[in-house]
């Protein structure tokens, strides 16, 4: 991925957008640091419908009884 100042985005968004179309995604950047990710709709709709781990988790079909019981007080020795 090609990071890209702010000025030069703005000189070049036509160029940019038809990049994030044809599967080439930029960073622009300000001040030299990473401030925006600029991708085709399709690649955004693509990453957006990927559930993130806790939202799997919580799909998962378990039932209390599946889960092994806590021991609340037990605690293992940290090796530091």
């Amino acid at each position: 991925m090609r990071e890209i100042s702010l000025e030069e985005a703005q000189a070049t968004l036509s160029a940019m957008i038809d990049d994030a179309v044809q599967g080439r995604p930029s960073i622009i950047t300000r001040h030299g640091e990473p401030q925006v990710v600029v991708l085709g709709f399709t690649e955004w709709e693509r990453l957006s419908g990927v559930p993130s781990f806790g939202r799997l988790l919580l799909s998962a079909p378990l039932e209390p009884e599946d889960l092994p019981e806590r021991n609340p007080g037990a605690f293992r020795p940290m090796d530091v």
